[in-house]
């Protein structure tokens, strides 16, 4: 647990304590949303025994943060934390949360997409999954970057 906004780590994380942390002592939080991704067993018709995430130390943290700095701009929301793990995952791992809180549930809950549509498709990650065929790396998705047009912002990553 820590109280930076974004952390990159390779060890799992408590939701609980995380979420906790974030409003901690804060009265005016009034709603706290959050999201957290899992590595499935299935994708694109294959098995997945394992997948590995890459990153840039340092790159990553900054456009993370910056995510963040425009979600603060675009809702009225009083933190957000931001957890992504690298390295060798398995099936039912966690991979990422994020948790934001607010006064109010629709910016709460506005703010947690946002978010989560730009980190699918802003955040230098790269993934690579095993499968009985072999090592696959996973590619960006058309539905990614529509996702993350809906606030306005283009992408061509697919």
């Amino acid at each position: 647990m820590s109280d930076a906004r974004v952390s990159i780590q390779t060890a799992d994380f408590d939701l609980g304590q995380e979420v906790a942390a974030l409003r901690a002592g804060d009265k005016r939080v009034g709603a706290v949303c959050s999201f957290v991704g899992t590595v499935r067993d299935r994708n694109d018709g294959s098995t997945i025994a394992s997948m590995e995430l890459e990153h840039y130390p340092g790159m990553t943290e900054k456009a993370i943060e910056a995510m963040i700095d425009e979600a603060h701009k675009r809702f009225d929301i009083l933190a957000a934390r931001v957890i992504h793990r690298v390295g060798l995952l398995q099936p039912l791992d966690q991979i990422m949360m994020v948790a934001v809180v607010s006064a109010h549930r629709g910016q709460s809950f506005e703010a947690c997409e946002f978010l989560m549509d730009y980190l699918k498709t802003q955040a230098p990650f790269w993934k690579k999954e095993q499968t009985p065929e072999g090592a696959r790396w996973v590619d960006a998705r058309v539905s990614d970057d529509a996702a993350l047009a809906r606030w306005g912002i283009t992408a061509n990553n697919a």
